[in-house]
């Protein structure tokens, strides 16, 4: 797969959301004339009509993107082991499956339609491993992966934290085209002198588990800001931001390892109210779109 500057992608601004209002055409184009010379590859985590908007403008526009298009498959099973809560009713967990399926169903459909932009496709998201809230069985997750691979022509994969490859994804890793891990040092309390081997520990322990199946890194960044909330605020700021992706993007390239930055932008409806909740504050650009510090260390 060869290696481009790759960036993940949610275009959520203030007021909006994901099931509740999303960006226009006009400012996913704004957004993308803000990536497109910097960024080659573009990950999109669903198929919801923020997705198909996006798909639409790289097309009407001709943008100079490819997209690997996600999946939001939600929880088919509680999970007791979820620190946020995760225990659901049978119906849910039944309307879940029914959702899920239609999730597959609309990737394939995207994946037909976009056959020369969305250069791969992830059946999942972060659903199996340990903690997950949107908890998937990897027997279900291989029936998604058979699905895409029947329906479509693009590669097929599945996006994770790299714990969980390293044992219960291996029945799955023998449908995939190529693994997809997420290595977050910041997330266990890694100083910013040790991100880097952290992330190559995460990294190569997954590809030499598996030596015949390509690994790409599909999330890997540094917050700005914290709460408190599991990560240390005096471990986040823009300097360490910096830092850290321009060594991971140094690596990478040295490396030829395709590795999506997370993210593109600050999303604001993202995890607690709190203003300094650490998941609103990934992006690269703050969310009124002025780059951060990053930015210029990288171009």
């Amino acid at each position: 797969m060869a290696y481009k500057n790759s960036i993940c992608y949610s275009g959520y601004r203030k007021g909006q959301a994901p099931g509740a209002l999303s960006p226009s055409y006009d400012e996913i184009k704004e957004d993308l004339l803000i990536l497109k010379d910097n960024w080659g590859y573009l990950r999109l985590y669903d198929c919801t009509p923020h997705a198909s908007t996006v798909l639409e403008v790289i097309e009407k526009e001709s943008f100079d993107f490819k997209v690997m298009l996600g999946t939001y498959i939600t929880a088919e099973v509680s999970n007791p082991n979820c620190p946020w809560g995760a225990i659901y009713s049978k119906e849910k967990l039944e309307s879940n499956k029914i959702k899920n399926r239609k999730e597959i169903e609309r990737a394939i459909e995207l994946g037909n339609l976009y056959p020369e932009i969305i250069f791969s496709i992830s059946v999942g998201n972060e659903a199996t491993v340990d903690w997950s809230d949107h908890l998937v069985p990897v027997e279900s997750v291989i029936e998604y992966a058979k699905m895409v691979k029947k329906g479509t022509k693009q590669p097929v994969t599945f996006c994770e934290n790299y714990v969980p490859w390293m044992d219960k994804l291996e029945p799955l890793v023998r449908v995939l085209d190529f693994i997809s891990i997420h290595t977050y040092p910041v997330w266990e309390y890694k100083s910013i002198d040790q991100a880097m081997d952290y992330t190559k520990e995460n990294y190569y322990g997954v590809a030499n588990r598996y030596p015949d199946t390509p690994v790409i890194i599909t999330e890997a960044g540094w917050a700005t800001n914290s709460n408190g909330r599991g990560i240390e605020p005096e471990n986040v700021n823009q300097e360490l931001q910096a830092r850290y992706c321009r060594e991971l993007v140094t690596w990478s390239k040295q490396n030829k390892i395709l590795t999506f930055l997370f993210e593109a932008f600050d999303e604001e409806w993202k995890g607690s109210s709190e203003p300094l909740e650490p998941e609103k504050h990934w992006g690269l650009y703050s969310i009124e779109r002025k780059p951060k510090l990053v930015i210029n260390e990288l171009f």
